[in-house]
């Protein structure tokens, strides 16, 4: 009686752990867990020992534009392929910088069909591909509804992006602007950006 109590029992301790491993690993349930867990494991010590990332380092801001007037031949060459990749948009007459939207208005983004152009029109009827004249383009035969919408286009750009000056119809004289208003308009884009 004596040997078995001391035999088994050491040999008893060997098949239960041999036992629970063999249920651990014979149901595809518990293997999904353990492979669930281990790579939960690896995500957790790998963020904790990794360095952190540093951000890639931001592009340097342009020297903001003196507001003036401008003609459609202006603006078409802030298309965002210049040298400087600053990009105009004119709206309803007013014009923007969009370059801080770059990734949707520059030369690769969904947008890029308007960096230079007057896009009242387009944005009037919703169109990406289509109804941007290269020079000026008289707006008055759009409807109210279409209106509307460049009313609410250019009130959006008017929050985002800085009012640079306004778009001359041909034969429009362009309008002298103080340095006053400058700081201004460019103080209240400054503390829109602080707020994004």
């Amino acid at each position: 009686m004596p040997d078995s109590v001391g035999g088994g029992g050491g040999g008893g301790a060997e098949e239960a752990s041999m036992g629970y491993l063999a249920e651990l690993f014979s149901s595809p349930l518990n293997l999904a867990l353990i492979g669930l867990c281990g790579f939960l494991l690896y995500k957790i010590l790998r963020e904790r020992f990794q360095k952190p990332d540093e951000p890639p380092p931001r592009e340097p801001e342009l020297a903001p534009l003196k507001k003036r007037d401008w003609t459609n031949e202006d603006i078409r060459q802030y298309d965002g392929r210049g040298e400087d990749g600053r990009i105009l948009v004119a709206v309803n007459g007013k014009v923007f910088d969009m370059t801080r939207g770059k990734r949707f208005y520059g030369p690769d983004g969904p947008y890029s069909v308007f960096a230079g152009k007057d896009a009242t029109r387009a944005l009037a009827t919703f169109s990406l591909t289509e109804d941007i004249k290269e020079g000026y383009d008289d707006i008055s035969d759009l409807s109210t509804s279409q209106m509307d919408s460049v009313r609410e286009w250019e009130e959006q750009f008017m929050e985002k992006y800085v009012f640079v000056g306004k778009l001359l119809k041909p034969g429009e004289q362009p309008t002298e602007y103080s340095d006053t208003e400058d700081e201004t308009s460019s103080s209240r884009s400054d503390e829109k950006s602080k707020h994004e």
